[in-house]
């Protein structure tokens, strides 16, 4: 079977395709701190993977179901923000992209609320993303994989003053 080949994306087409992805990065990690972590699992396709493979601890969750509880079940008194910084998306084709992008992530359990002193970023690592277009021309996350070269214990807040 011959395949035909496919035809390339106009300029402003691929610019803006690029820019529905990094749009997708940035919501995640903007849900997860900022808004309500369970949904999450609508940045992603119906199929959609999120995963942390070895040697992370092998997390997998697929499915939207799946993703709504496994980001929803975050204890509200994690505090958290994270960074992403160079974000890379490549389109591979008129309805698929993939990316790589870093994060920093300041975390710390046991918040109750007011500011806390600033400590070090309990992980650094990389997402490696794929993108799907969907019925209607949107972008969501197809498969997100979580890699984890810098990470250690999360603190807690204890101690700390609240507001």
């Amino acid at each position: 079977m011959t395949m035909e080949p496919l035809e390339p994306l106009e300029p402003l087409e691929r610019l803006l395709a690029e820019r529905a992805c990094e749009r997708l990065i940035l919501d995640f990690v903007h849900r997860l701190d900022l808004g309500e972590p369970a949904s999450v699992a609508g940045l992603f396709t119906e199929d959609g993977v999120w995963e942390w493979p070895p040697p992370g601890d092998g997390r997998r969750s697929a499915g939207r179901a799946e993703l709504r509880a496994y980001f929803g079940a975050r204890p509200p008194d994690k505090l958290s923000r994270r960074i992403m910084s160079n974000i890379r998306v490549t389109v591979t084709s008129p309805d698929t992209a993939e990316a790589t992008s870093y994060f920093t992530t300041y975390r710390v359990e046991g918040w109750t609320g007011g500011m806390l002193p600033a400590g070090p970023p309990v992980q650094v690592g990389d997402y490696e993303d794929e993108f799907r277009r969907v019925e209607g021309g949107g972008w969501l996350l197809a498969r997100r994989v979580l890699h984890l070269p810098f990470g250690g214990p999360t603190p807690h807040a204890s101690g700390a003053p609240s507001a």
